[in-house]
C-alpha cells in the first residue's frame, strides 16, 4: 500500500531541509539549489514520480556549468523526493537556468527549483506560475482550493504520462538509428563498411551508411507509436502497421542512399523490436526486460513469417537461400526470439566491456563470434555454401589462436573476405541490435 504522509510529516520534513540549508551555508558559503516535486495529495512517491525526479536532477547537474557542484545530497522518503545542491554559481544565474529549466517543458511544471543565495534568502519567481489544471494565472485557484486533490493528482498523472509517452518516443528513435551509426563505425569489420574501407561493397560507403541512419530515425519513432497505439489490439494489427511503416523506410532508404540497400534487413528487424518496445511501454518503465521484449517482438513476427516459410515459391534471394539450405535468416532470428543475441551476441559484448574493452573492441569482437556461428544469408548469397563455411572457419580459427585477435590479423581477414566478395551482413545487422538492446538500459531515464 502507498504511504501516505501527514501534515507534522510535512512540518517535520521542511524543518530537516532548513537546518540541511543553513549547515551548508555555513560549510560552502555559496548558493544553494533545492529540488522537490510539486505533487498534491497525502501520497508523494510512486515509480513513475520517481523517474520524474531523476529525470529532473539529470537536466539540471546538465545545465549548470560543469565543476560548479561542490556537494550533492538525494533524500528518499515518504514526504518526496528531494535534491539539494551547493553550487559555485552567481545565484541569480542559478536561478535563471532553474526557471528554464521548469519551463522548457510540460513535466517541468511539476518541478520545484529553488535558489537560495549566500546570505540565506530565497530567490523568488517574477510571477507566480499558473494552474496546474486550468493554467489560470496567479494562485488564485490554490488560495480558493478550486480545484479537488483528485483533480490535481489526475492532472499530475496526465501530465507525466503525456510527456514520457513522447519523450520515450525520441529515445526510442535516437538510439534506434545511433546503434547504425555504431555499428558501420566499428572498426575493422572483415568484409564490411567501416572507418577503414568499403569492404566488399563497390556501391557503398561509409557516408551512404550515416545519410540511411539519420533518414531511418523517425521510421523507428514511428514503430514505437504504432506498438503502443495498437497495444490494445491483437499482434496481427500491430504487425500490419509495422509492416507497411517498413515499405516506407525502405523507400527513404533508398532515395536517401541513391538506391543502394544500407539497411533493409535491420529496418525489418530493429523496426520489429521498436513496436514491441511500444507495445510493452509504461510511464515508470521505460522498456521491458530483454527477455519479455524479445519474445514479444517473436509473438509480433510469427505469424507472418511462418506464412511467409511455408509459401516459399523461391522468387526472392531470400526464399532460395531456405529453399536450398533451410536458412531463414533475420526473419527466423525474429520468430524464434533473438537466439543469436540472447545466447551469443550479448553476453560475449557484456562480457568484453566489463574485461575492460571499450565499445570499438567490444563490438568487433562480437561480430567475429557471429561469423563463426551464425548462418549469414549474405555471406551464402555472395559465396555460396564455401564462402559462407570460409568465414565461419576462418573466424573460429582466428578466436581459438587469440581470444582477442590482433588489428593486424582482423586487417588480414578483412582483406581475405574482399577478395572473395564475402560480407556478414546478417551479422552487422545483429552488431547493430546488440548496440541497441545494450544501450536501452543506458540511454533511457
Amino acid at each position: 500500500m502507498k504511504n501516505e504522509i501527514t501534515l507534522e510529516d510535512v512540518l517535520a520534513c521542511r524543518e530537516r531541509r532548513a537546518k540541511l540549508q543553513i549547515k551548508l551555508l555555513q560549510t560552502y558559503h555559496s548558493p544553494l539549489v533545492s529540488f522537490t516535486m510539486n505533487i498534491a495529495g497525502p501520497v508523494k512517491t510512486s515509480p513513475l514520480i520517481k523517474r520524474a525526479f531523476d529525470l529532473g536532477a539529470q537536466m539540471l547537474e546538465k545545465a549548470l556549468p560543469s565543476g560548479s557542484v561542490l556537494y550533492k545530497e538525494i533524500t528518499e522518503a515518504d514526504t518526496g523526493y528531494e535534491a539539494m545542491y551547493a553550487v559555485t554559481e552567481n545565484a541569480g544565474q542559478v536561478k535563471e537556468i532553474c526557471l528554464s529549466i521548469e519551463a522548457s517543458s510540460s513535466i517541468g511544471r511539476l518541478f520545484d527549483l529553488d535558489v537560495i543565495d549566500q546570505g540565506g534568502t530565497k530567490l523568488d519567481r517574477s510571477s507566480a506560475r499558473g494552474c496546474i489544471v486550468c493554467g489560470a494565472h496567479g494562485r488564485a485557484c490554490a488560495a480558493a482550493r478550486l480545484h479537488s486533490v483528485k483533480q490535481l493528482q489526475a492532472k499530475t498523472t496526465e501530465i507525466l504520462n503525456e510527456f514520457f509517452l513522447d519523450f520515450d518516443k525520441e529515445q526510442v528513435g535516437r538510439l534506434a538509428s545511433m546503434c547504425l551509426v555504431d555499428e558501420v563505425n566499428t572498426t575493422p569489420k572483415p568484409g564490411l563498411v567501416d572507418q577503414n574501407n568499403s569492404g566488399s561493397h563497390a556501391d557503398m560507403d561509409l557516408e551512404s551508411f550515416l545519410k540511411s541512419a539519420a533518414a531511418l530515425k523517425p521510421y523507428f519513432k514511428d514503430c514505437f507509436s504504432i506498438g503502443n497505439k495498437t497495444a490494445a489490439e491483437s499482434r496481427s494489427v500491430t504487425f500490419a502497421q509495422l509492416k507497411a511503416a517498413g515499405i516506407l523506410a525502405e523507400e527513404t532508404m533508398y532515395r536517401t542512399t541513391g538506391g543502394v540497400n544500407t539497411h533493409k534487413g535491420v529496418i525489418y528487424s530493429l523496426g520489429i523490436l521498436c513496436g514491441a518496445i511500444g507495445r510493452l511501454w509504461m510511464p515508470e518503465r521505460p522498456f521491458a526486460a530483454t527477455e519479455q521484449l524479445f519474445k514479444e517482438a517473436s509473438l509480433l513476427a510469427q505469424d507472418a513469417a511462418r506464412a511467409d516459410f511455408a509459401h516459399a515459391d523461391g522468387k526472392t534471394a531470400g526464399e532460395r537461400l531456405y529453399l536450398k539450405y533451410n536458412i531463414t535468416g533475420i526473419r527466423g532470428q525474429v520468430c524464434d526470439g533473438f537466439p543469436a543475441l540472447r545466447e551469443l551476441a550479448l553476453p560475449v559484448f557484456q562480457n568484453a566491456l566489463e574485461e575492460g574493452l571499450d565499445q570499438n573492441e567490444a563490438g568487433v569482437l562480437t561480430l567475429l563470434h557471429l561469423i563463426a556461428q551464425v548462418e549469414d544469408t549474405n555471406l551464402y548469397h555472395r559465396g555460396g555454401e564455401s564462402g559462407a563455411a570460409f568465414a565461419k572457419d576462418y573466424a573460429r580459427r582466428l578466436l581459438w589462436q587469440n581470444r582477442l585477435p590482433k588489428e593486424e590479423e582482423l586487417l588480414s581477414m578483412d582483406r581475405e573476405f574482399i577478395k572473395r566478395s564475402l560480407s556478414p551482413g546478417g551479422c552487422a545487422d545483429l552488431l547493430a541490435l546488440t548496440y541497441f538492446v545494450s544501450s536501452l538500459s543506458k540511454g533511457m531515464v
